[in-house]
């Protein structure tokens, strides 16, 4: 099967090693501009794809660069941790569909940082491969597995158990993907939530004059705890001050 492969970060890498292993290489791959891109000189290594057919993700809107990916045939299109939005145009140029695979266990916490959301707002969290329709992460879902989420999780070790269900998911789900053996299940609208990258910064700034509860405060610090980004903060005058959890279980007997 001729297939497109869109991807950052070091899952898409590791998906994108073990279909290489398979034999299985894309015909095509889009990454992201490499101001923006993790992991994206791995990526194209082990896709094996020739120069010319590697896209940058930020002119999926060109018609030459369409025209250029509808030239090449493709049949699918897979998208791992790639954070452009696909318009119609693109979507269309695959007759047996975009699939991509998201980090929560949707409809819970569609878009951005599902492993911070997870914590804070004590959603349920997994991954999900679904069909890409027109909205963000709002597509008929192909196959999912939840991830429990203990209170000594911060958004770090969180995110690692996310990546590692992940590949055993897409793992799973690939060869009916290739046969065409599958089949989806609408999302739950109702109960859907969703989320941008600005929103981190409403929980970020942690009010040294507000009440937060115990759970509250500790949920939101463990959440925005991931090296080596910074996270949550408190002002000191005019200056953030950084703050990370550190999370020590008592070992069992």
């Amino acid at each position: 099967m001729k297939y497109l492969y869109l991807a950052n970060n070091r899952l898409a890498t590791d998906i994108i090693r073990w279909l290489a292993d398979r034999n299985e290489r894309p015909i095509a791959v889009v990454v992201h501009p490499t101001e923006r891109a993790k992991y994206r000189q791995e990526i194209i290594e082990a896709s094996g794809v020739s120069p010319d057919c590697i896209f940058d993700g930020s002119r999926l809107r060109d018609p030459g660069v369409l025209a250029a990916i509808h030239a090449l045939g493709a049949e699918m299109s897979i998208s791992v941790l790639f954070d452009y939005v696909l318009r119609p145009e693109f979507l269309s140029l695959f007759s047996r569909g975009c699939f991509n695979l998201h980090p929560a266990l949707l409809p819970y916490n569609r878009g951005q940082y599902p492993n911070v959301w997870s914590i804070v707002d004590r959603t349920p969290a997994g991954v999900t491969l679904h069909r890409i329709d027109e909205g963000i992460d709002t597509g008929d879902i192909v196959g999912q597995c939840e991830v429990p989420v203990s209170l000594s999780d911060t958004g770090e070790t969180l995110y690692r158990k996310l990546e590692r269900a992940g590949f055993e998911l897409f793992r799973e789900v690939w060869p009916r993907l290739v046969s065409g053996e599958f089949s989806c299940k609408p999302q739950q609208g109702g109960i859907a939530t969703n989320h941008r990258t600005k929103d981190v910064e409403r929980i970020d700034h942690i009010d040294l004059d507000r009440q937060y509860t115990g759970r509250e405060l500790i949920d939101i610090l463990r959440a925005r705890t991931f090296p080596p980004y910074r996270g949550a903060y408190f002002m000191d005058g005019d200056r953030r001050v950084y703050m990370r959890l550190v999370l020590e279980p008592e070992k069992g007997n």
